[in-house]
């Protein structure tokens, strides 16, 4: 019986699928992180931002948690939830010329420690012209927008401008169609062709860039989303091509995140996956072709943000039931996800859509005018492709393995990027 005088116990929770897999499946060469760099015109005043984004935590108290110990035989990981930080998660590097480069590479090489509460790290970077925001993220226990609505609270917060979200835009009414064929699940998609492997030792690369957020005519059966998975493809299908790999079905895995924008969004990994696959002969940049091939995409992303299944499917549900030690699950997981590798999907998509918070730091820091996420790339994808919208320009993340992939090969990759976005626009429907 617990008296009056005695400390409450934390409240702990069950991780759930998405996390268990994840934690499962960890690895220290190519750490699972999520990378948010948001890029403000003026100044931050360091003591108010930190007072904000500690106020924005407690508003949002699942993110406040950490690994709760256990012995090896416990059936289920769990999270263990803190009424305050273990840490100050808020740092302000010294202004060097390198600060923002090297804040970036910590971001993809350092993953904040699960045993710690919040798993996050926030960096504040002073440039000549404004600030950068550096957020990272340990993916085991949270996901890019959940992260992104802590730090929009604690905009409105340091601001004291609302960041009320905007509804997400409308898409053209569904009409019924067949669903279009594809290649089947069982046949091993085409892999990224190796580059030129960046001679730095495990981890990601990463490249940033701004683009204009692709042209389409008003009542397009296709959306921006469908024009970024066509675009995409091509890309990698050129990038193969260019390499001498041998054409093969491609597969993108696409997440999809029905949560709702507000202060009650639910926090932690809340996306479920879905797999848009192209056969080999489909990939033509042939603006003949590139109409039927937007709406053929369109109807297979309908299709399967439609379809209500467990965020991972149900194979994933099954691994995570808690009938035997959970050490015993882990072992068995890392030889399945080994064993289905040449299955896994050739790359990921991760389109933000616009971003539906101003950001709005007011007064001398102002309002994001840049908002950058990079989703982790390790292998066997090796690359992923991460998109959002902010002040109406396109702002795309390209991240990959450094043993596939070097600085000249991401280079390229968005040069490709680039041209084949701009064919999706110059289809008329």
């Amino acid at each position: 019986m617990t008296t009056l005088n005695e400390p409450r116990s934390p409240t702990r929770i069950p991780f759930p699928t998405v996390d268990e897999i994840a934690r499962h499946c960890h690895q220290s060469a190519e750490p699972e992180t999520v990378h948010i760099e948001v890029h403000l015109p003026g100044p931050i005043n360091a003591e108010r931002l930190r007072s904000a984004f500690g106020e924005a935590l407690t508003h949002h108290p699942r993110i406040l948690m950490r690994e709760a110990p256990g012995p090896w035989y416990r059936r289920r990981y769990e999270w263990e939830l803190t009424t305050t930080p273990d840490m100050d998660v808020v740092t302000f590097p010294p202004p060097t010329q390198d600060a923002l480069k090297q804040a970036r590479t910590r971001s993809l090489t350092n993953t904040p420690p699960l045993t710690a509460s919040p798993p996050i790290r926030l960096e504040a970077i002073d440039l000549p012209h404004g600030t950068a925001l550096v957020l990272t993220v340990n993916h085991t226990a949270l996901d890019g927008p959940a992260c992104l609505r802590v730090l929009a609270t604690a905009a409105e917060l340091y601001g004291g401008h609302a960041n009320t979200p905007t509804a997400p835009p409308t898409r053209p009414p569904d009409t019924p169609e067949p669903p279009t064929e594809t290649p089947s699940v069982w046949t091993p998609p085409a892999r990224v062709a190796p580059g030129t492997p960046d001679p730095a030792p495990g981890g990601n690369g990463l490249l940033l860039t701004e683009l204009p957020v692709p042209d389409r005519p008003k009542g397009s059966p296709y959306t921006v989303n469908d024009q970024l998975m066509v675009t995409t493809a091509l890309m990698i299908a050129h990038w193969n091509r260019e390499h001498g790999a041998h054409p093969r079905p491609m597969r993108i895995t696409m997440p999809v995140d029905d949560r709702p924008r507000g202060t009650d969004m639910p926090i932690g990994n809340g996306t479920r996956l879905v797999e848009v696959t192209f056969a080999p002969g489909e990939l033509t940049s042939d603006p003949a072709a590139m109409g039927e091939l937007l709406h053929r995409t369109a109807t297979r992303t309908r299709a399967l943000k439609s379809l209500h299944r467990p965020q991972l499917g149900h194979g994933a549900t099954l691994l995570t039931s808690p009938v035997v030690p959970v050490a015993w699950r882990a072992a068995l997981t890392r030889g399945l996800r080994r064993a289905a590798a040449p299955w896994t999907s050739t790359t990921l998509l991760s389109n933000i859509g616009r971003v539906p918070y101003t950001l709005d730091f007011g007064g001398a820091a102002g309002r994001a005018h840049a908002v950058w996420f990079s989703a982790p790339a390790r292998m066997p994808r090796g690359l992923t492709v991460t998109t959002a919208s902010t002040a109406g320009r396109l702002h795309v993340a390209l991240r990959w393995s450094r043993a596939l992939l070097g600085p000249g090969d991401g280079a390229h990759l968005r040069d490709l990027f680039e041209h084949y976005l701009h064919t999706t626009e110059e289809h008329r429907a």
